[in-house]
């Protein structure tokens, strides 16, 4: 079994490392300062870069953060401690039935309440449709996570004299601090690689853009649009922007995992 779960194990870790190693070998040789920080080079022109697209998916990624995590975790928090009441049942499927909803239709929906409304593209309509994809994820992963905490924390609270909502925050939330930390991440990486509502809500920008009210590019953006074209230097540097969100991606996992560390693990 152990020899099993192994070769499990392995095959779950070569297709990234595959993925990894082909985005290395592809994107570069593009993947200097100037692609960093530099807007993109015109039509026909070489060199440029992607520093508009990287700002852009910071932004947008951030943006979501602050509108998304907190309803989501206060809604997971809820479900777990709700246990099996009515409004809890109903909270959980729509959660489960968003969490299934296609990317596109997220944005549509975004382009139709945001977009419509406010009559032109922009970074707040990418926000809320990339927060709309973050909510059923962090919420459910949050739930899990809480329900994993061993039942004797809570009595212990109690026992002390603390509130349930005293226990919740300062005993049962730190103690599941890692789990959900990972969903987030997880579910952050999974927003920063979205294209299709970006399509329908951020659009894409050439330039400098950090106005909310604005159109503005990003990374995912800018590589369909590069790979879709028929410019040889723009698909080295598709290849090097895919190259670079990995390379964000595991930037930040990396980060929140010394981060997480527990206080205790060094005494």
């Amino acid at each position: 079994m152990l020899a099993l779960t192994g070769v499990a194990a392995l095959l779950t870790v070569v297709p990234l490392l595959l993925i990894f190693f082909y985005l290395l070998r592809a994107g570069v040789s593009a993947l200097n300062l100037e692609f960093l920080m530099e807007l993109p080079a015109p039509v026909g022109e070489t060199g440029g870069g992607m520093g508009n697209g990287i700002l852009g998916t910071v932004m947008l990624v951030t943006l979501a953060a602050l509108l998304g995590l907190p309803v989501a975790i206060g809604a997971g928090v809820f479900l777990a401690e709700a246990g099996k009441s009515r409004l809890a049942f109903i909270v959980r499927f729509v959660a489960d039935v968003m969490n299934g909803i296609p990317s596109i239709v997220i944005g549509i929906f975004v382009w139709a309440w945001v977009v419509v409304e406010m009559g032109h593209f922009s970074l707040l309509a990418g926000g809320v449709a990339l927060a709309i994809m973050l909510l059923p994820m962090v919420t459910r992963t949050t739930e899990e996570m809480i329900r994993l905490v061993p039942g004797e924390l809570r009595e212990g609270g109690l026992a002390l004299g603390f509130t349930r909502w005293r226990t919740t925050l300062g005993i049962v939330l730190p103690a599941a601090r890692s789990g959900i930390m990972t969903g987030v991440l997880v579910s952050l990486a999974r927003i920063a690689g979205e294209t299709a509502p970006l399509l329908f809500t951020a659009f894409g920008n050439p330039y400098w853009e950090w106005r909310p009210g604005q159109p503005v590019s990003a990374l995912p953006l800018q590589i369909f649009q590069y790979a879709i074209s028929p410019f040889e230097e723009w698909h080295r540097q598709a290849w090097a922007g895919s190259l670079v969100l990995i390379g964000l991606v595991l930037a930040v996992s990396l980060s929140a995992r010394f981060l997480i560390r527990s206080p205790y693990r060094s005494r």
